[in-house]
């Protein structure tokens, strides 16, 4: 489930190719993308995502892509020739860089598991891909603190949104991994305070963080909140935040990046 509004980006169908990658943790590989195309991006950043295709064939196209992802777009995708259909992802801008025309976008890597993962792991610099901007979850209403609750798979949007959320901000950042090895140096306000957590591997997401927001103390009139991950993680962050602490819906932005026990779509 989500709350998060697509925007359909005037710079459509953006070609791309993988410059390099790095394991940057244990579990997260970071993809450069580069390409001339970059120079139609418009970078917003925050947790600005886009539908991604990479390709698992060795006859995948990515010419005949259609420039925008709503159903007309994702009907057209779906009428493609399977052996030659890249597959789709959601993933968030980690960084960019106009100057050299760079892209870097993490991937969770989880062994075999999952398409992308894996793929991002045993990729080669040239591979060619391409994506479709649509925009950012996170827009903020007038508040006196923040709240940012994510899992592993949440954590890139997290960090973008730290990076670039005015410096005098004040709330909390609580991010759930399965080994704390994935700590990431984040780009955070003073004010807002950052708390890794760590679950067992063997338990669901959202075991440790959802139990801590219950008992964290929000000393604020006001409040905007953000939580994105594992469905479980995104709507009982929700849930609690609206029927326990009585904040509005319209203060709560959520999205159900992938559920417990189906693959990501």
């Amino acid at each position: 489930m989500s709350n998060i509004t697509v925007t359909h980006a005037d710079s459509g169908l953006v070609p791309v190719e993988v410059a390099r990658t790095a394991r940057i943790t244990p579990h997260m590989t970071r993809v450069t993308f580069t390409g001339p195309a970059l120079a139609g991006f418009e970078f917003r950043g925050f947790d600005q995502w886009f539908r991604l295709a990479i390709g698992v064939h060795d006859d995948d196209r990515f010419d005949n892509l259609p420039d925008r992802f709503g159903i007309g777009g994702y009907l057209k995708y779906l009428a493609l020739p399977k052996g030659t259909r890249p597959v789709i992802r959601s993933y968030t801008v980690r960084a960019f860089r106009p100057e050299t025309l760079e892209m870097d976008v993490d991937f969770l890597v989880h062994g075999s598991e999952g398409i992308a993962g894996p793929w991002a792991a045993a990729v080669e610099p040239g591979a060619q891909a391409a994506f479709i901007d649509q925009g950012c979850g996170w827009k903020p209403v007038p508040a006196d603190g923040h709240l940012l609750v994510a899992d592993e798979s949440g954590l890139p949007g997290v960090a973008g949104i730290l990076r670039d959320m005015p410096r005098d901000a004040v709330g909390h950042a609580l991010i759930e991994l399965y080994d704390a090895a994935d700590q990431q140096e984040l780009q955070g306000p003073e004010g807002v305070e950052v708390h890794w957590l760590e679950r067992d591997p063997g338990t669901a997401p959202g075991t440790v963080v959802l139990p801590v927001l219950a008992g964290l103390d929000l000393p604020v009139e006001s409040l905007y909140a953000f939580a994105v991950g594992e469905s479980a993680v995104a709507t009982g962050a929700r849930r609690h935040l609206v029927r326990e602490r009585g904040i509005p819906k319209q203060n709560v932005t959520f999205a159900g990046y992938w559920k417990l026990g189906r693959t990501a779509g």
